[in-house]
């Protein structure tokens, strides 16, 4: 009906030549009026007015993406989402890490990625954990990038779904890596290091970000170690690449320093690294404050920290000073016919540890275990 009236309307006027220059734009104008595409919203305005997103989103978001385009398409965008089990934070958690999504195709870009997991057996839940910690998922290809992700993936850590997805849970970003260029090429180097599957296994769990850099850091990184005098056979060992790859050398230099301004030397620098690696991602404000901790009950010197740096991971607040607190209150009242050994006193569950040297004396030491009851209960804190 619209064509046909501006035909007609078009017609009168070539009919009446002397109004043609008169007539002319409102006629163009009313030709393109039916076709012209709503104007672009603000995303500001469209995030707040519209989806009643926080301001704080909407101010991330608008730094990067200026107008909404298509406002009906990122409704359904953004209602295709909900619908997939996204809460309110995780669709914010979403466009804030990446606002391109709202300006995505829907049917060709984001649903083959849910049926791609869906097809994998992913639960719903899951889906949810891997999207909203890695949105840069949903722009990746899937027969370029998820799939051969998954596969090597599933060679690394079997053919279950649900240790798959575990990983990908942690940290998605395996998703959008070659892996056939980092993780797989990393992890036979390992293997050719004389690390077990099973240790490579928990620390693809534990730190998948480590296979993930280029293979000539890691050789970089192992022959650091290696310097250091690092037995290749020891369970450490690839505790100490890890910390290795995690530190710059001022870092580590920094750390040196802190153990000789302690006391150590650097013999026992060397051994308390051998021994714990992780020592020397801890911080030196804790480093500090736990060797303190026991040079100020004056019973120890320096020397506990070199023989048990395990020491230092532990909480000061949740496992060490309660602890402390207890035996010193036990000590004083002549109730142990035996003192245990530092290993037992700290190293042991809390759970058994309430067993032992609380339960047992509740009657002496019940004031203190109750002041600190959530403390003795807590678990071992890095």
């Amino acid at each position: 009906m619209t064509i046909y009236i501006c035909k007609s309307l078009i017609s009168l006027s070539l009919n009446n030549s002397s109004h043609l220059n008169k007539t002319r734009i409102p006629l163009l104008s009313l030709l393109f009026f039916s076709s012209s595409p709503k104007p672009p919203i603000p995303v500001a305005d469209y995030l707040l007015d519209r989806h009643k997103f926080s301001p704080e989103t909407a101010s991330k978001v608008s730094s990067v993406v200026t107008y909404v385009k298509r406002p009906e398409d990122t409704d359904s965008i953004l209602s295709f989402l909900k619908e997939s089990g996204f809460s309110d934070s995780h669709l914010e958690l979403v466009i804030k890490r990446m606002p391109k999504v709202l300006s995505a195709n829907l049917e060709r870009t984001i649903k083959p990625k849910f049926k791609f997991f869906q097809d994998l057996g992913f639960s719903s839940t899951d889906v949810v954990k891997i999207v909203s910690s890695n949105p840069q998922i949903l722009l990746c290809s899937v027969d370029n990038q998820l799939g051969p992700s998954i596969l090597a993936l599933k060679s690394v850590l079997g053919s279950n779904m649900d240790d798959v997805s575990r990983v990908l849970k942690r940290y998605g970003g395996f998703l959008r890596n070659d892996l056939t260029k980092t993780m797989i090429p990393n992890i036979e180097f390992m293997k050719s290091c004389g690390i077990s599957s099973s240790q490579i296994t928990r620390c693809v769990y534990n730190f998948p970000r480590l296979f993930l850099y280029k293979p000539t850091r890691i050789r970089e990184y192992v022959k650091r170690v290696d310097d250091k005098g690092f037995d290749r056979k020891s369970k450490m060992f690839l505790e100490a690449v890890r910390v290795v790859s995690s530190m710059k050398i001022e870092n580590w230099e920094l750390k040196l320093e802190l153990f000789k301004s302690l006391g150590l030397s650097e013999d026992d620098i060397l051994s308390v690294f051998r021994r714990q690696p992780q020592v020397f991602a801890v911080s030196e404000r804790k480093i500090k404050a736990i060797t303190q901790l026991f040079l100020s009950t004056g019973k120890y010197d320096i020397s506990v920290v070199v023989n048990h740096p395990e020491f230092l991971v532990y909480s000061v607040e949740s496992r060490l000073k309660p602890r402390l607190r207890v035996m010193e209150a036990l000590e004083r009242r002549n109730l142990l016919l035996k003192k245990p050994s530092l290993t037992t006193q700290f190293i042991i569950s809390n759970k058994k540890f309430f067993e032992r040297y609380v339960l047992p004396y509740s009657d002496e030491v019940g004031e203190l275990f109750v002041v600190n009851k959530a403390s003795l209960t807590a678990e071992i804190s890095a």
